[in-house]
């Protein structure tokens, strides 16, 4: 035990000398009660004081990591808490801005925020392509949603939000291969309360939500309402040549969100919440900037009524754009979840989701003015339509505590891809193939007369309908066997079959990659010609494909409580993602269509080490973990310049340390959390599967940073006997990494940090405030993505982190 007090000692002294940042909660009360017992996050509240009613013989951090409410200290998994404190205070909204506050945790996109990546100690699903599935899952009150673009959105009023970091796949299923982000949204309470909450900051951002809950019939029945609407102005200004685009903005916001909630409470033993939330996002978004503009600049150049693509710093945010870009979200759905105490010993939970999504994007694809080729919004969608029902019965007693549980899923995805040529697709490869000299060289090729090989408004026109369906069953147990030592075992079977049918078409037969395959002329002109997106071989092609699996997963983990101060623990646990079909165009060659996209699922098996740690009287929680987890056909998305590729890569190893704590100062209203993730994640030795994938072997993943630091303080301080101070600030820095998945030296982001700050001022009543806010204080410059220009060969193009935003918020409390 000496042993395990030095080196929480030395892992608390560490963290101490770095930014970083945070675990800290609320608890999680029964539905219904809502009201916020002593924690960590209140502040000036001792950590030796738990939530009443329950006595979790450490401190007040309650969690839901494993299905049962238990403090976070009992918990043997890596979780970062964030309360609802915490992430007003860091400006959380979305899942995107939860990066900001914790270690490990990266969130990317690109081409639209429906196609967003999530990673966890440097592992996540790389690219745009709804056919894959996240390595990292995300649970919503209890709802798991299907692809991590689905995910984002307002979440309105949180109660907490955990992120558990490793394999989850026995408690939560399938595509928890890297972790878990479990999102638990305020629930409805007796005691009346209501807020207004306004903002307006620069790029003309505002935003106005009101929320309000309390009894509706006496004690019986109780409600929550939350409404919010948000516009912004883009952050980018733009060129657009000859149009047709109009607007000169991108990356501008128009958004709302309404959550409704019942609570039914006919008894004390039986509570029933039902939830119905819609969500509308209509945004202009997205566009890029060329960070090294390269040889075939000056052919787009010379295609534009303007300059055609940018020659200078991306991060002037200026750049240009001919097409549309307006990009559309529809989100909704309903939930019931019943929580029944059928015993002392014995509760049962049943959870019944049906959620609807629908996103739709218009893409400039060129990224320039030059009218090159293009995706128009209505017929470039995907829609999701998924059922789920999870049953858990959970028993509790002195020596054993059981959780058996059954889910079924039902998911239906449809999708449908165009990709047309602009006025300049023909002319663009005319004199990209003639070295610049002569803009009909296609025809020439052909055979074909200039201005029919690649019609206008015509080309790639495909639609997948895709099915999958799973049932699973699942247990979980943890045994006492002696005083303070506990053993958990844990099972899940999953049976799951995915099918799709898909339909490819061109909206002109490609008669110019016909011509090309005819015709005696040189291999790499042919493949220019015969694109995916303008290949023959996919004129009226429908194919069938279904792929069956079943798969077990588990874990095992032993824990000993050396006092009430220490707990250490060793866990093992494997888990998968899910196979599936890469829902994009695959051929042998040009002219020769593949009809199997499938891929197989991925697999992980993890060994972590830990110890949870309270000090100093209880003030301070220490956490340290050092873990190991290997992928085997890790699932690798990739753009090849003009389609994105899946392939499975043998062996993926990540190994490191994280670091948490907490730290309630004893000070008046001041606590600081803090956290440091250290993550070795390497490809494994093998060929290069693909030709564009020869740096892989024995690299860094992308997003792969060996570093994630981050820190933070909340403080409340009185200033007169009737108002309070209240400041708050975060930061998080992260070490260089290669944001591309063919790690092309060209893409890599070196160190960078993010600061978040607030402060504000407010009646000790509480009954309003009013705050300033800076959220990327700094103005700190940074690359979501850099990608390889589609069509133009040594020109790559920077996705863009969002600049310095500032502002005044103002609250009502009732």
């Amino acid at each position: 035990m000496k042993f395990l007090h030095t080196v929480s000692i030395a892992a608390l002294a560490s963290a101490i000398g770095m930014p970083a940042a945070a675990q800290d909660a609320a608890s999680a009360d029964r539905p219904g009660q809502n009201e916020t017992p002593a924690t960590p996050g209140n502040p000036g509240v001792s950590l030796g004081e738990p939530p009443a009613g329950v006595d979790d013989g450490v401190g007040g951090i309650i969690v839901t990591a494993q299905k049962r409410e238990q403090s976070l200290q009992d918990v043997p998994v890596v979780v970062s808490v964030l309360n609802a404190q915490q992430l007003e205070a860091s400006g959380v909204r979305d899942i995107k801005d939860l990066q900001t506050i914790t270690p490990g945790l990266n969130v990317t996109s690109s081409t639209s925020p429906a196609q967003t990546s999530i990673r966890i100690r440097g592992v996540g699903t790389l690219g745009d392509n709804p056919g894959l599935e996240s390595s990292v899952g995300t649970i919503v009150d209890g709802v798991y949603r299907a692809r991590s673009g689905v995910a984002f959105g307002d979440l309105g009023e949180l109660e907490r939000i955990e992120v558990l970091k490793g394999p989850q796949s026995t408690l939560f299923g399938k595509n928890m291969s890297a972790g878990v982000i479990n999102v638990v949204t305020a629930a409805p309470s007796f005691s009346p309360s209501a807020e207004i909450v306004g903002s307006y900051g620069n790029y003309n951002a505002w935003s106005v939500s009101a929320a309000a809950t309390g009894p509706i019939i006496g004690d019986v029945v109780a409600g929550r309402i939350f409404a919010l609407k948000r516009k912004r102005d883009g952050y980018w200004d733009l060129s657009t040549g000859s149009g047709p685009r109009t607007s000169t903005m991108s990356d501008n916001e128009d958004n709302w969100t309404v959550r409704g909630q019942l609570l039914f409470q006919p008894s004390d033993t039986i509570y029933f919440k039902l939830i119905g939330d819609w969500s509308e996002r209509d945004e202009d978004c997205c566009v890029n900037a060329p960070s090294i503009a390269g040889p075939t600049a000056a052919i787009v150049d010379a295609l534009a009524s303007d300059a055609g693509t940018l020659r200078g710093d991306p991060f002037d945010r200026f750049t240009y754009a001919n097409r549309p870009t307006d990009f559309r979200i529809r989100d909704r759905g309903v939930s019931g979840q019943l929580d029944w105490e059928l015993s002392e010993a014995i509760d049962l939970t049943s959870i019944t989701a049906y959620r609807y999504y629908k996103s739709n994007n218009a893409i400039d694809i060129d990224y320039s003015s030059a009218d090159i080729w293009y995706r128009e919004g209505e017929g470039n969608s995907n829609q999701f339509k998924v059922f789920s029902q999870e049953v858990r019965l959970a028993y509790g007693s002195d020596r054993l505590n059981s959780i058996l549980g059954a889910f079924f899923a039902d998911e239906r995805l449809k999708s449908r891809q165009n990709t047309f040529f602009g006025t300049a697709y023909e002319r663009y490869f005319g004199l990209l193939l003639s070295g610049g000299a002569n803009p009909n060289t296609v025809s020439a090729l052909t055979g074909l007369p200039v201005g029919t090989n690649f019609v206008a408004g015509t080309g790639q026109n495909d639609f997948h309908d895709y099915k999958a369906r799973s049932f699973a069953v699942f247990s979980d147990n943890t045994i006492t066997i002696a005083e303070g030592l506990d053993l958990s075992l844990g099972l899940r079977y999953t049976d799951e079959v995915k099918e799709v049918t898909s339909v490819y078409s061109n909206t002109a037969p490609a008669n110019a990659c016909a011509a090309a395959l005819a015709r005696p002329i040189p291999a790499a002109a042919r493949a220019a010609i015969c694109a995916p997106n303008a290949d023959s071989a996919f004129n009226n092609v429908t194919t069938n494909q279904r792929r069956p699996e079943s798969r077990f997963s588990g874990s095992a983990k032993i824990q000993y409580r050396f006092s009430p101060e220490v707990m250490a623990y060793a866990s093992y646990a494997n888990g998968f993602k899910s196979g599936g079909f890469n829902l994009d165009r695959a051929r042998f060659s040009p002219g020769v269509i593949n009809p199997d996209t499938s891929f197989a699922a991925e697999k992980v098996e993890s060994y972590e080490l830990g110890t949870k740690t309270t000090l100093f009287n209880r003030r301070v929680l220490a956490n340290a973990a050092a873990f190991h987890q290997t992928y085997t056909d890790f699932q690798l998305n990739t753009y090849t310049g003009v389609s994105f590729v899946v392939t499975s890569i043998p062996k993926v190893v990540s190994k490191g340390v994280d670091l948490d704590l907490l730290w309630n100062t004893g000070v008046q209203g001041l606590s600081l959390n803090a956290g440091v993730t250290y993550a070795d994640t390497r490809f494994g030795d093998f060929p290069p599967p693909l030709p564009n994938l020869t740096r892989l072997s024995g690299s860094r993943l992308p997003y792969a940073a060996k570093w994630n630091v981050t820190g933070g303080f909340t403080s409340k301080q009185p200033v007169s006997d009737n108002f309070q101070l209240t400041t708050s600030a975060s930061i998080k820095w992260t070490s260089r990494y290669n944001t591309g998945s063919n790690l092309d030296p060209l893409k890599i982001q070196e160190p960078f940090a993010i600061v978040n700050a607030r402060i504000g001022i407010e009646p000790v009543s509480e009954a309003w405030s009013l705050e300033l806010f800076a959220q990327n204080l700094t103005d700190s410059e940074y690359y979501q993505v850099i990608v390889d220009q589609p069509l133009q060969s040594g020109t790559y193009g920077a996705f863009l982190g969002a600049p310095r935003r500032y502002g005044v918020t103002g609250r009502v409390r009732f």
